[in-house]
């Protein structure tokens, strides 16, 4: 029998709030973080909006020392590292320090201090470029981070796989437990892609809402008249422990991580595999994984990022591998809400997903006014619901074509209503 795997801490940096909390609040209440962009003059791009973090502070969670030496997207994970560990409760002074490690995910690293520093290059000459820049710049940096300050020294090391990066970080962390490799694995995904170039990448590949009359109803998963993703940002970070370790120190369980599904399209640098293909082996492999079957899901917070083809080829994949049971789904998705987090958007969604079997209540998919017939399953428009959750699983699909699906169970010591 696999070993189970607990979650006993989470902590989350997001476009609604700082800290986890605040965060599952405003996800509740169906609250949009888009708004017109404030960290650069957006005027000129074809997109003018995003979900940004808001009301942020690197130092109220490090030294001033540590925060200069990070981009934007290590202070948030680093800020939301802190919350996970502090909710976990686990003094790491009394663990072996060989049996704790550290596995996590950024997409696209650090995007500001890349384009900080080509400005200084080519304004002041190469000569000028920071000796931090390096170190700031690589995605993989976090986990080295996160080890150096609670001084852990089990597996350490980054994952980078475009949207579902965290989601491939997070099941990485479960196989490595289940693996006895560790007793304890702090887990999770970051990303600060707000900059002038990312923006206008994103513009350029078509990718995003243009929708700069109306920001906050600009992500509109599965509705007929989506018109791309919104860009977001944020971390969020989970404490994952061994039963065994968990139970010998009567740490408090949110919920079981119970299954790991991943596959890859080798379709397209963009676009989702026809009939999600990719989508269908990702998510049948983590109910095998698992071991639950299809009908015992209750809900799935889906990637749905408000783009044409991913939310119809999605939906066709949870039609493909749930049959029937597709119809008695719960499906939202909260990028509606907090918009596309890019490589951080598995970990936040994970969140969600705890939160939702805890709580016994679905966040809702916001926007969603008017139907698209090929989009036909319970999206959980418009409002939370309060509904029993005993198994929820989480999506997640990225550019190149790597999928990642986690499967989450709610446990005695989980609330639930």
């Amino acid at each position: 029998m696999a070993t189970r795997v607990f979650v006993t801490g989470m902590g989350v940096v997001s476009p609604l709030a700082i800290g986890a909390e605040a965060t599952w609040n405003s996800l509740i209440a169906g609250r949009s973080g888009a708004d017109r962009i404030t960290r650069f003059d957006p005027a000129g791009h074809r997109t003018t909006f995003a979900c940004e973090v808001k009301g942020f502070a690197a130092t109220d969670f490090m030294d001033r020392k540590d925060a200069k030496r990070m981009d934007l997207f290590a202070q948030l994970a680093m800020a939301s590292t802190v919350e996970a560990i502090e909710q976990a409760g686990i003094d790491f002074d009394g663990v072996d320090p060989d049996r704790v490690g550290v596995v996590y995910g950024s997409g696209m690293g650090g995007m500001t201090i890349y384009e900080e520093q080509l400005r200084r290059m080519l304004n002041d000459g190469p000569g000028r470029v920071s000796p931090f820049f390096i170190p700031m710049l690589i995605g993989d940096i976090v986990p080295g981070h996160i080890s150096m300050r609670w001084k852990l020294k089990g597996p350490n090391y980054g994952v980078q796989s475009a949207c579902a990066t965290s989601s491939h970080a997070i099941g990485l962390a479960l196989m490595h437990l289940r693996a006895g490799d560790a007793d304890v694995i702090v887990t999770g995904g970051s990303e600060a892609p707000m900059t002038p170039l990312g923006l206008a990448g994103f513009n350029s590949a078509r990718a995003i809402s243009t929708r700069n009359d109306d920001p906050q109803r600009a992500s509109r998963p599965f509705d007929r008249d989506r018109d791309g993703f919104v860009m977001g940002e944020g971390a969020a970070t989970f404490v994952l422990e061994t039963e065994e370790h968990a139970r010998a120190r009567g740490a408090t369980v949110f919920a079981e991580l119970c299954g790991y599904g991943f596959s890859g399209d080798a379709y397209h640098l963009t676009a989702p595999a026809p009939e999600g293909e990719g989508a269908v082996h990702s998510m049948a492999a983590a109910l095998r994984n698992a071991g639950v079957d299809g009908a015992d899901v209750d809900y799935i917070n889906a990637h749905g990022t408000s783009t044409e083809l991913n939310d119809k080829n999605e939906t066709t994949a949870i039609k493909r591998v749930f049959g029937g049971h597709a119809y008695k789904l719960a499906v939202s998705s909260t990028k509606s809400m907090i918009g596309h987090l890019l490589g951080a958007a598995g970990a936040v969604e994970m969140f969600a997903s705890v939160m939702a079997l805890r709580e016994g209540t679905i966040p809702p998919t916001i926007n969603y006014e008017t139907p698209d017939p090929e989009c036909d399953l319970d999206y959980t428009p418009n409002e939370a619901r309060n509904q029993a959750i005993n198994v929820a699983m989480s999506n997640t699909f990225g550019f190149g074509g790597h999928n990642a699906s986690l499967v989450l169970r709610r446990t005695e010591n989980s609330s639930g209503r």
